[in-house]
């Protein structure tokens, strides 16, 4: 079991105050890759207190202490997910927004062997696929 965004916190000396447990234990428990909006939608519901704002700056401090991890897929606003040790690449749903993670051990030697190619040594990389669903046949 990995740790929470408020275990991270913790660890990394993040003060938290109860808005932002709250705001941590929602992105905790996020199974997809919320933007700021949905995210103060769902903390709303815990906390009507809480204000965008404040929701938009503990976002920024979790993401500048290394805590998660923002992503800006194409055409759309930033969206955010808890940083984690195991690695995954995207594929997004370009009509729907829906966003897929995957590991694919064939892409991921593939990209070493490119990065080789050039003399390099692959030390990090971000993959996002766009597409559309296939109509069944």
């Amino acid at each position: 079991m990995s740790e929470t965004i408020e275990q991270k916190c913790i660890s990394k000396g993040v003060k938290l105050t109860e808005q932002r447990k709250i705001i941590a234990k929602v992105m905790s428990e996020a199974n997809d890759h919320p933007d700021v909006d949905e995210l103060y939608t769902r903390v709303s519901k815990i906390d009507p207190k809480i204000s965008i704002a404040t929701v938009y700056r503990t976002v920024k401090l979790f993401e500048e202490s290394g805590i998660v991890a923002k992503h800006d897929f194409k055409g759309g606003k930033a969206r955010y997910e808890e940083l984690s040790e195991s690695h995954h690449d995207h594929l997004i749903d370009v009509k729907t927004g829906e966003i897929i993670e995957f590991v694919d051990e064939e892409i991921e030697k593939l990209q070493k062997k490119v990065a080789e190619k050039y003399g390099y040594e692959l030390v990090d990389h971000k993959l996002e696929l766009y597409g559309v669903k296939k109509k069944s046949e």
